[in-house]
Order: C-alpha cells, then sequence, then structure tokens
C-alpha cells in the first residue's frame, strides 16, 4: 500500500465498492477529471431560453389610451389645473415692519380709508367680506366693479385688505372705493373735475379718516390757478383727512423734476417707490425744491417724504388671480395702511368736526423723524424709507393736535 500514498480513492456513482485512485495535485480533477468509461461524466445542465417579459401589450396600450384621454378632458375642464402658489412679496411687510405691528395686534380696525382709482372687482377670495364702499363715477353699477388695465383698483386694495395667502397691510379697515379712472389701452385715465368730485365723496359722503391717492397728472407751472383735484385735496387737508398721494412714475432720464399732482400739495404724504434692496425704483419721479406758490419747501414736506416698497409687489387681480406690478402706487397704499395701524393705536389723531392741520403736521413730523431726524433730505428718496414700527413709536402719551 506504500505506492498509493498521496493520492485520494473516490468511490464511483452508483457503485461504492469501487473505488478510483486519485492524483490530487492534477488540476481540476474535482470538476470534470474522470473519463465516461469509468461509468460517470460530469452533466451539463441544458440552456432555457431567455424570453424578456412583454412590457407593452394591445391591453396595456388600451388602458394608456383611456388615461391620457381622461386626462385631457380634466384639464380642459379646469378640473386638473394644479395652480402653485405664486411667491409673495412678504419682503415688503417685514422690511417695512408693518407686520411687526400686526403682531401687536393692530389690523386697522376702526379707521376709513378711501381710494380714488379704477374700482374694485370682489369676486377674487382673499377679498371676501371685506369691509367695502363703493361709488360709481364711470358708469352707474350699484355693485363693485372695476374698471380699469390690469384691475389696477383691486390690486391696491387687496394690498390694504387681503385676508387670505398673503395678508393685507390693515385688512379690518373699512375701505371706500370710489371708481373715477377707467382702462385707456394700457394706463387707466380720468378727468381730473371726477377725481376731484371722487375726492369729494370720500370727505363728505365716505367721512375718510385717510385718502389714498394711487394716481396723478403733471403739473401744469404755466397755469395761473390750481386744477380742481388739486382743490379737492385741500378741501381734504383743511378738514384734518390725511391724504397719502404717488410721487409719479416720470422718473429717469426723462423726469421733468416735480411730483404728480396733487402731491405736490404741502401737507400730502408723497410716496416715491424703492425696491427689495432698498433702492429708489428708477422710475419714482423727483421732487422739487419749490412749491406752488414759489416758496422754498422745509422740513418736513419736502418732496417726496418717503419710498415705500413698489417693485414687482404681489396683489389681487381679476379671475381669483394674483398679479404683481410696480409703480409709486403699490408704495402709496403701504404709507397709506401704516397710517391706518397708527390711527387704531391713536384714535385722537382721526380727524373730526372741529379738526384743522394740526394733526397732519405733527404726523408729518413724526414720520420724517422716524426715518431721519438730521434734516436731511434726497430729491428721489425722501427722507427716508417707510419703518412703521419706527413711525408709530415717535408717539408716547396722549395726543395733543
Amino acid at each position: 500500500m506504500e505506492e498509493l500514498r498521496g493520492v485520494e480513492l473516490l468511490p464511483e456513482p452508483g457503485e461504492p465498492k469501487i473505488l478510483s485512485a486519485v492524483d490530487p495535485s492534477t488540476a481540476g480533477h474535482e470538476g470534470q477529471w474522470r473519463a465516461e468509461v469509468t461509468g460517470w461524466a460530469p452533466v451539463v445542465p441544458d440552456t432555457l431560453p431567455y424570453r424578456p417579459r412583454r412590457i407593452f401589450s394591445l391591453a396595456s396600450g388600451v388602458i394608456i389610451a383611456l388615461f391620457m384621454g381622461l386626462i385631457v378632458v380634466l384639464w380642459q375642464s379646469d378640473l386638473l389645473l394644479l395652480r402653485l402658489p405664486p411667491p409673495t412679496s412678504e419682503w415688503a411687510f417685514e422690511d417695512t415692519e408693518i407686520r411687526t405691528l400686526q403682531e401687536d395686534g393692530l389690523s386697522g380696525e376702526g379707521v376709513r380709508i378711501c381710494m380714488v382709482d379704477t374700482g374694485i372687482s370682489l369676486t377674487h377670495t382673499s377679498l371676501e367680506n371685506t369691509n367695502v364702499v363703493f361709488k360709481d363715477f364711470v358708469g352707474n353699477s350699484q355693485t363693485p366693479t372695476d374698471y380699469g388695465s390690469i384691475a389696477h383698483g383691486t390690486l391696491m386694495a387687496g394690498l390694504l385688505l387681503s385676508n387670505d395667502f398673503q395678508t393685507g397691510i390693515a385688512p379690518n379697515a373699512t375701505l371706500g372705493m370710489a371708481a373715477a379712472l377707467s382702462a385707456n389701452g394700457d394706463n387707466n385715465t380720468g378727468s381730473e373735475s371726477r377725481v376731484a368730485d371722487a375726492i369729494r365723496w370720500c370727505i363728505f359722503d365716505f367721512e375718510a379718516d385717510i385718502i389714498s391717492l394711487s394716481l396723478g397728472g403733471e403739473q401744469d407751472q404755466s397755469a395761473s390757478r390750481e386744477g380742481p383735484a388739486v382743490s379737492a385735496t385741500r378741501q381734504a387737508i383743511d378738514a384734518g383727512i390725511f391724504v397719502v398721494a404717488a410721487a409719479g412714475n416720470d422718473g429717469g432720464a426723462g423726469d421733468d423734476g416735480f411730483v404728480s399732482a396733487p402731491g405736490n400739495v404741502n401737507l400730502v404724504i408723497t410716496v416715491g417707490a424703492s425696491d427689495r434692496n432698498g433702492d429708489v425704483w428708477s422710475q419714482s419721479s423727483m421732487g422739487e425744491s419749490l412749491d406752488s406758490d414759489g416758496n422754498l419747501r422745509v422740513y418736513p414736506h419736502q418732496k417726496p417724504e418717503l419710498t415705500a416698497p413698489g417693485v414687482n409687489i404681489l396683489s389681487t387681480g381679476e379671475n381669483n388671480l394674483w398679479y404683481t406690478s410696480s409703480g409709486t402706487s403699490d408704495a402709496t397704499v403701504f404709507v397709506a395702511g401704516a397710517l391706518a395701524l397708527i390711527l387704531e393705536a391713536y384714535p385722537d389723531l382721526k380727524p373730526n368736526p372741529e379738526s384743522t392741520t394740526a394733526c397732519i403736521e405733527l404726523v408729518k413730523q413724526a414720520l420724517a423723524d422716524s426715518m431721519n431726524s438730521n434734516l436731511q433730505h434726497d430729491t428721489t428718496q425722501g427722507y427716508g424709507q417707510l419703518n412703521a414700527k419706527a413711525w408709530l413709536n415717535q408717539f408716547t402719551g396722549s395726543i395733543n393736535c
């Protein structure tokens, strides 16, 4: 048996009594070494043909066609229209600290603001349950109507009153909307006498605390007397009613150097527009150094008095949609709305039958001081940018005006 050292003995398949001697040093002996004569050879399994699973059949094609048809029907019927919410202009409310005053509980409750504009449509869901009094100077509508291009009045009203998605500046204020402008192509226009009639309605019928004028006309330097809209604005001022007006949108290379009328009236708060970075909007109008009587304007009545957010501002539009707009119109509403919050906090500032211009002068002084106490004025930025909290903080204790 000495000669069998180093080999392995493997039983044959089917006959375990027969042993085969295997040299383990032979490469591959474990796999297919044995010859067929020993009665066994490894069997290689038969290969099964591979048939990929059918991913498309007539039945699945019909199902997909029916599904796509259903999608088209739903899309055309507006039932499958997915509208992503637009980006808000929350930065404007935050930068002006209007949200801070709202967090303190102020919402414009008890304050009456009148707008002279293109009217208003109340079909937008964000304007539901708002307090609106409507007067039509364009047509004869007894229900709120917007006659403007891109529903300008509805845009301005939404900045003030919106109660959904983007909360307005003073959502609980009562708004008087006098429709005096209407679409003329891409612009909104109206006769100056109609605008004057609307302002007087705000004074005597609606009994406004604030009149917000996101409108304006060119100052006629050759005229021997002021126009009817300016005269009506002076009536409001004399009655102690605050008037906030747009500086105008003719800035840049073609700027005539004057704010729009009636923003030129001395005691009106005239507003330019700024962007998200705090820079003055390129189209915001420059103010003049002399008033209509030829006297040098002095602190705090230099024009414009301030800037407020007015570039790419989101607000309510027609057909329950949201639009963005740019201009001193938007900026005007931010200041008028901030003033409404201040009048809610200090109701003694609101006009009454015995009012003079004293409270207006006090509020304008506080406005200028809240932005710039060193008497510095810029012909486009005014005394600075709106800061509602700082403006409110100028009033302490009882009001005596």
